[in-house]
This record gives C-alpha cells, structure tokens and sequence, in this order.
C-alpha cells in the first residue's frame, strides 16, 4: 500500500526552521510544566498503599471520602472511580506501619455504612522500596539513552548519533509533559512506555538515516538538505503505515483497555505522534543543522572503498600463494 508516491519529492527541509522553532517552543513549555508542576509519582516511586473496592451499587465517592478524611490514618487519602461507578481505587500516601494488621480489613470496617461491598486488592510500597524503583527507572533511562548513542556513532557519524538522541530526547521530554500536564500518574508502567518510545522513535530515525546514507552512497545530488528530501520522501509512506497502525492498536487501549493500563496507552499515543512527527521533521533537520558534509562523507566512503579493496587483493594473493 502506497499512500504517498515514492517518485514524488517533498521539500521537507524547505520548512525545518519553522519545525524546529515549533518544536523548540514545546520543550520549553514540557520543561516549565516539569519544573514547576512536577511529576505525579505513583505509589510505585512514591511509597504508599493502594486499596480497590467494588461495590454492588454505584459508589457513593462524598460519602467515602468524608468518612475517610475523618480518619486520621487516611485524611491524605485520595478516592477516584477505577473503571466504572460502582468500582474506586484508594490511595494513601505512605506504607501501613503496621504489617500484621490487614489494612483491607480496617478500610472496609470504616465503610461498611456506604453501601455493600468487597475489597478486591491492596498493594502496599514502601517508600524506601519506591525511592529504589525511582532511582532505578531513571537510571534504565539514562543508560538507555548512552548505549543508543554508542550504537548510532558506531553505525553511521558522529553527527547522526548526535541527532538522533536530540530527536529522542525531544520525544520523551515533550511526552513528560505531557504526562504532566494531564497529571497522569507516574508508575512502572509510564516508565514501560517511555522506554517504549525510546525504542519506537529510534527504529523511525534509523530507518530514515538509513535511507540518507544511501541516497549520499548513491544520489548524483551534492546538496545535503536535496538528499535529506528525497530520502525522507522515499520512506514517508513507510513511516505513515507504521505509525497509523500503532496508534490505532494504542487508541483501541486507550478506549477499551480500561484503567489500569489508561496512563500506559495515554503515554504511547503521546509517542507515536511525538515520534513519527520527529523522525519526519526534527532529526533530519538537526542532521543538516550539524553542517555534515556530503562531499566529506563520499571521499571517506571512498578511501574505506578502496582500502578493502587492498585487503581482499592481498588476502587472494596470499590465498595463491604468491604473498
């Protein structure tokens, strides 16, 4: 299936100052809502206790939380629907000091006159346990980010490495903000998606990279910003495909998926977007902002070219026996 054709060439790079300059703007405003509103840490990374009630009619979510913030073991807790009405998700900030008590029993004693109901779960993280986890996802993060690096400087030049971790670093602060904005709760499975995009983003990026390099091997062109053009041409309806089918997969979660994996998909759909839009527009873009070198780049081609050539000449010689 083509939905753009391959012989037609689009001036991508005509418009990347104006790209750029968007993309420049919404980092600035992912990492002021990162610095003054934060992250929303779930009880994964923050500590504390979560407990599920179903109840056989809707829960009656005032009454709840007045009986509750009259407790002083729960007043900091937070009550909202898990799903549907009749279901709701307690969190409480910090651990049950006590581990011999059962906390699912002492909630559903305090809220036996809300209506009939049963506790489904409680999950307790202790706060040095979620400090842990913390500390650990953004190490993973970090990590992830220095090996791709490697790999990409090892694949093609230093400068396509450089882009391509700009484009991936855009993609997850600009999804971070997000995160933050609609104050999504920040859990293992938030960081699951954010490695995810990671991987998502860089597939797009070297496949496009990819395709440049060819067309600088192959393309009569000597222009950088003609061969980005054509290259990212070339692999648009590729990436379009690609893209639509995950995100409508990512919706269909969003929408059906129900609660627990809400803030996992809401954070993928982020991605592909952010993703396909910077594979497409920003780390091109970057690549040419880094002045490489077309010419530079054929005559390195060239002198390796013909230094395997020397090799594979002298091992047949040897192979003869006249070496």
């Amino acid at each position: 299936m083509e939905i753009f054709k391959t012989n037609t060439i689009y001036n991508f790079m005509a418009k990347r100052l104006p790209f750029m300059m968007l993309s420049g703007l919404i980092l600035i405003a992912s990492l002021t809502l990162l610095m003054t509103k934060g992250l929303n840490f779930g009880i994964d990374f923050a500590g504390g206790t979560i407990v599920q009630v179903k109840y056989e009619q809707k829960a009656p979510i005032d009454k709840i939380r007045s009986i509750l913030s009259a407790t002083e073991e729960f007043n900091n807790a937070s009550i909202t629907e898990f799903g549907s009405p009749e279901e709701i998700i307690i969190r409480i900030t910090g651990s049950s000091s006590d581990l011999n008590s059962d906390l699912g029993d002492t909630i559903s004693a305090l809220l036996i006159k809300t209506g009939k109901h049963e506790v489904r779960r409680v999950d307790i993280v202790g706060p040095k346990v979620g400090g842990e986890l913390r500390e650990k996802g953004l190490m993973a993060l970090g990590l992830s980010l220095l090996v791709i690096l490697i790999y990409v400087s090892f694949r093609f030049e230093w400068r396509f490495a450089v882009a391509s971790i700009f484009a991936l670093v855009h993609d997850v602060t600009i999804a971070l903000g997000m995160i933050s904005l609609f104050s999504v709760d920040v859990n293992l499975d938030i960081l699951a998606a954010i490695l995810t995009i990671l991987g998502y983003s860089l597939n797009d990026t070297i496949i496009v990279f990819d395709r440049i390099r060819e067309g600088v091997q192959k393309s009569h062109k000597t222009v950088l910003e003609d061969v980005v053009n054509e290259s990212v041409s070339r692999t648009l309806s590729r990436t379009t495909l690609t893209s639509l089918t995950t995100f409508f997969v990512v919706v269909t979660l969003f929408i059906f998926g129900g609660e627990i994996i809400h803030g996992f998909a809401f954070t993928m759909l982020v991605g592909v977007v952010v993703g396909t839009y910077s594979s497409i527009f920003i780390a091109a873009s970057f690549l040419v902002q880094l002045k490489f070198s077309v010419a530079n780049f054929r005559v390195k081609e060239a002198e390796k070219l013909k230094r395997q050539k020397e090799k594979d000449k002298l091992r047949a010689m040897y192979e003869q026996g006249t070496v």
